[in-house]
């Protein structure tokens, strides 16, 4: 087949699907948590002098319109700066002018109220309260008063300490030799997130040219810094540490860390011939063991955990229906700056500035159109979920029903690409917990009777029940669960149920038979 370029006419007319830049930040929008949605509308308002963020006023929740249907206070009335005019027609410059005389002031060491001879705001505020209104009175005022026994400072740090950080201080209180602090130092530097060492005392030796009996004693003096269990080469040398500082490392509990392999398989009965202890010790040291960290690192070093906050709340009527509604707290507020623009407006002669200005314009009312619409389309697919999932919310999770994203995008009259959106980093709290949104989506399994078809996570706690109500002596199998299951009209493999069994993190019958006898 011969490639060459060539000229082709056609003729008629054709259709395609093109996304505009607003389309493409709509579905951006819609796909976003609430956190990407806040920084990403901060960021929009830094860059749009139009944007304006609405403070002060707080919207009722409703489960019929969203914090967007709201019509709060006219731009004008919501920030008087705004009708601020322009001293000449060149606007840009005028814009930039305006932004560097803000960061002058940003950089200054106090408030513009404070830089006059004349009593600051701050000052009168303070005196007309009294010097016991606030706990803040007496700091950073000159005043030589003792701080309160509440203040403390380290409340305000802006980080906490790295792993790095707390054990570089006990090793200079603890090694004072210029030597032994710089082994200490490259071994704290070869530590993993979990706190564990990495090299061998050999190796760091090797590496630093030092002498194998110094690398050794220096680890044995690391090894007793906090938190107890750290410079560990493996998880037996680690939980040793632990046992030893609360004085549990006897022989017997020796023993029990040299054959770890066999406690992690439940073969107590080997433990117990191997260690020499009966059952009830066993299963104390066990319990001991259990109660060590295996991990000492990692609670430092690591950012906080934000918590989650939900986008819908879900609330039982008094009639018995469910009453959803948007989280407004985690719906970002702007408006447009109509009478801002009004102003500056008139002074725009330029060509570009009134390019400037109509796009600034046109993308501030696109992004205050795509947040309102983000917000009904949420809603929307929430209401729909809550339908389906009636039964969840009112019995529990064996009763979650099966459910796709085709058959809310049809319920709904939507796309499935866009409920995928939607579900995608959201969270609905409901009575019996909070709930991404994506949970609520189960594969389907069929009910042996012909009914109607049960949800793969129902069925999944169906299992997890029947495993811990099983008698000690009447282990159930897998084929018994099965059994079991086929009896209360779910067809299910026996293959499923133990893939569904290992995602529970539920041992088969032959290790819980072996678990419950050694120590039942």
């Amino acid at each position: 087949m011969a490639m060459a370029p060539r000229f082709e006419l056609r003729q008629g007319q054709t259709q395609s699907l093109v996304m505009t830049p607003q389309l493409q930040q709509a579905i951006k929008l819609l796909q976003m948590s609430n956190l990407e949605l806040t920084e990403y509308v901060e960021a929009e308002l830094e860059r749009n002098p139009l944007l304006e963020k609405t403070e002060g006023f707080v919207e009722k929740r409703s489960s019929d319109t969203t914090s967007a249907d709201r019509e709060p206070a006219s731009a004008g009335e919501q920030n008087g700066a705004g009708s601020t005019e322009t001293d000449g027609p060149d606007l840009a410059t005028s814009l930039r002018d305006e932004a560097g005389s803000q960061a002058t002031v940003d950089q200054l060491d106090a408030g513009l109220e404070n830089v006059y001879a004349d009593e600051s705001q701050a000052d009168a505020a303070n005196r007309q309260a009294g010097p016991t209104d606030s706990g803040w009175s007496s700091v950073g005022q000159g005043s030589s008063a003792p701080l309160g026994e509440e203040f403390n400072f380290e409340a305000t740090l802006t980080k906490e300490k790295t792993l790095s950080e707390h054990l570089t201080e006990q090793l200079n209180i603890a090694v004072t030799d210029p030597a032994g602090r710089m082994i200490g130092v490259h071994m704290i530097g070869a530590l993993n997130e979990t706190g564990y060492l990495t090299s061998e005392p050999d190796q760091i030796a090797e590496t630093l040219g030092a002498d194998a009996g110094k690398v050794e004693e220096v680890l044995a003096v690391v090894q007793t810094f906090d938190p107890a269990g750290i410079f560990a080469r493996n998880l037996g040398e680690c939980l040793a540490i632990q046992l030893r500082e609360q004085d549990r490392l006897d022989p017997v509990m020796e023993k029990l860390l040299d054959n770890l392999e066999l406690l992690a398989k439940h073969d107590f009965a080997e433990l117990m011939k191997r260690c020499g202890a009966d059952k009830e010790d066993l299963a104390e040291m066990i319990e001991e063991i259990r109660d060590c960290n295996p991990r000492p690192g990692s609670a430092f070093g690591h950012e906080v955990v934000q918590p989650v906050l939900p986008d819908v709340f879900v609330r039982e009527a008094t009639d018995g229906s469910w009453h959803v509604e948007l989280n407004n707290e985690t719906l970002p507020r702007v408006l447009v700056n109509n009478q801002y623009y009004a102003n500056v407006a008139k002074g725009a002669t330029r060509e570009e500035d009134k390019t400037y200005l109509t796009e600034c314009l046109s993308d501030a009312n696109w992004l205050v159109k795509s947040l309102d619409q983000r917000a009904r389309t949420i809603l929307k697919v929430a209401r729909e979920i809550v339908r389906q999932q009636d039964a969840f919310l009112v019995y529990g999770v064996q009763h979650l029903r099966p459910l796709n994203l085709k058959t809310v995008a049809d319920a709904i009259e939507m796309h499935e690409s866009t409920v995928s959106r939607v579900t995608s980093n959201k969270y609905m709290a409901t009575p019996r917990g909070i709930f991404e949104l994506k949970y609520f989506f189960t594969s389907a399994i069929a009910s042996s009777a012909g009914g109607e078809a049960h949800s793969a996570e129902a069925v999944r706690q169906r299992i997890r029940d029947m495993i811990d109500s099983e008698d000690a002596k009447k282990i159930l199998s897998d084929d018994r669960i099965v059994e079991m299951l086929n009896q209360l009209g779910i067809d299910i493999a026996r293959r499923t149920v133990a893939k569904y069994r290992e995602a529970l993190g539920i041992p088969s019958s032959v290790q819980r038979r072996r678990q419950k006898k050694a120590l039942g």
